[in-house]
């Protein structure tokens, strides 16, 4: 069984409400023009990576994912996978690098595989690209590094010290070599915001069963637990991987992300999945959006707390059926960094009697103790909408996704895909209308990989008091090109 249908393998209990959400209101923001991050590929020469069946798409971007420095706003770094291939993964991962908030970028590859500089000639292909940047303005970034055709697989570090020019020889945080029993998955860093040289790391390590001949009865067992490593000098070393979230049998989490409240607490959100175990009222067994909290600085975690049930149904294209590869079990956190309230935002079916995916959100204001019921955070279109984020800047909460409100019936020959943002005062998240950030274009010009991709998730992040999005545009029947990252500034 293959890593990405492990963490699919296994297919609400929510707490009392911490505020009533008023969707109502109206809002006056303003975008920036849309700039393109992405260049033509660094690996278009290289020739590893292939698999028999696998298709490449030289310059084709997916999976953006962004940070901006705390103490220059102006100063904004984006990775994303680059030459994205059909079953899994990339030839590399990129950096794009802006020193003036965003209106034009330089690029450089980053030593995350053998297609790149400094890359490890064992890993020739990278995924999940992520980055974030500390109070010093040190840079954090972490891959998915792993072989087209082996069982090889790591998560490894790299920092920046000068905005995303250059990346440091990486650093390995977990490495399972020669055995298709274990795949470290969807890794994510958090810059401690509170504490310079200071970054956490979060991943899934699926473990299924190996080639014991007495395994073989036991096919459908496997299990996920959730790693954690830290460093405290900049990158230079990390810690042991430890384990913070233990799963038994046909348990698992996937996108463990974790941010730092005001007071330095630590919350890490992922998707908790439970296939076995006691099913009473709340009927846990599916996908969760769950947390764990660590208050010394990720020595100890609290026992996982359930926020909701995950009811995702994928999405499809509505015309045709064709699968379309989104976020769908992968929750997006936030944190106010003023008052600590909390918010996670997630696809979910619960608002159309689970026919397709739309937004729900769900907010705390007393740590994660109790958290107001899911509500639902896109404008309701009859249509899916998808791959959300959201982020606290400036007093407002933002809230970026896609969806398919342009795309007529019986249009079966493109899938015109758009991109919004809606933002509320915090408190009350009384959300306003859409603010177009780009599009429509055409997803079925995408990568295929299980679908038409253009990532898990999308980069938002904070600027003083804008928002910073960096996401993914299909560049409409270009097979050449077939996609960009694109980057605007947006000031609610």
């Amino acid at each position: 069984m293959t890593a990405k249908r492990l963490r699919r393998a296994a297919l609400t209990a929510i707490f009392p409400a911490a505020l009533m959400l008023n969707m109502s209101g109206a809002s006056a923001t303003t975008i920036s023009p849309l700039s393109v991050a992405s260049g033509a590929s660094p690996f278009s020469a290289c020739g590893f990576g292939s698999a028999p069946g696998a298709v490449n798409y030289l310059n084709a971007e997916v999976e953006p994912w962004v940070s901006v420095d705390p103490a220059h706003p102006n100063k904004v770094i984006g990775v994303w996978q680059q030459d994205r291939w059909s079953d899994g993964g990339a030839r590399g991962l990129v950096a794009g690098y802006s020193t003036n908030g965003g209106t034009t970028w330089k690029e450089t590859a980053q030593p995350f595989s053998a297609c790149a500089p400094g890359g490890p000639s064992r890993y020739n292909r990278a995924s999940d690209p992520w980055v974030s940047i500390g109070p010093d303005g040190t840079a954090y970034s972490v891959s998915i590094s792993f072989q087209g055709v082996g069982y090889d697989n790591a998560v490894l570090a790299s920092t920046s010290r000068n905005g995303g020019a250059t990346w440091t020889a990486p650093k390995t945080l977990i490495e399972d070599l020669g055995s298709p029993q274990f795949f470290n998955d969807k890794e994510s860093v958090t810059a401690d915001p509170l504490v310079a040289g200071t970054a956490y790391a979060v991943w899934d390590r699926l473990v299924s069963p190996n080639d014991n001949p007495r395994s073989t009865a036991h096919a459908s067992a496997f299990t996920g637990p959730t790693f954690f490593s830290k460093t405290t000098d900049s990158g230079v070393t990390w810690s042991t991987p430890k384990v913070i979230v233990p799963t038994t049998n046909k348990q698992q989490t996937i996108g463990n992300q974790i941010v730092v409240g005001p007071s330095g607490t630590l919350y890490n959100f992922f998707d908790l999945i439970l296939g076995t175990g006691a099913n009473g009222v709340d009927q846990l067994h599916g996908l969760n959006v769950a947390f764990t909290t660590s208050v010394d600085g990720g020595a100890s975690w609290t026992a996982p707390q359930v926020i909701a049930k995950l009811n995702t149904a994928g999405v499809t294209d509505p015309n045709t059926g064709a699968a379309v590869r989104t976020g769908d079990i992968i929750p997006e956190p936030a944190v106010d960094p003023a008052t600590g309230q909390l918010y996670v935002v997630w696809q979910d079916s619960r608002f159309n009697g689970g026919h397709y995916d739309e937004v729900a959100i769900s907010t705390s204001t007393d740590g994660g103790r109790t958290w107001s019921a899911p509500t639902q955070a896109n404008s309701p279109r009859g249509v899916p909408a998808f791959t959300p984020s959201v982020r606290v800047a400036g007093g407002k909460v933002g809230i970026a996704y896609y969806d398919f409100r342009n795309l007529a019936a019986g249009n079966t020959s493109s899938l015109p895909t758009d991109y919004w943002f809606r933002s509320s005062t915090v408190g009350t998240l009384a959300l306003g209308g859409d603010t177009h950030v780009h599009g429509p274009s055409d997803m079925m010009t995408a990568p295929s990989a299980r679908g038409f991709f253009i990532g898990d998730y999308a980069g938002l992040a904070t600027a003083g008091s804008s928002f910073a999005s960096l996401s993914i545009r299909a560049n409409d029947a270009n097979t050449s090109n077939r996609t960009d990252v694109v980057f605007s500034s947006v000031t609610p």
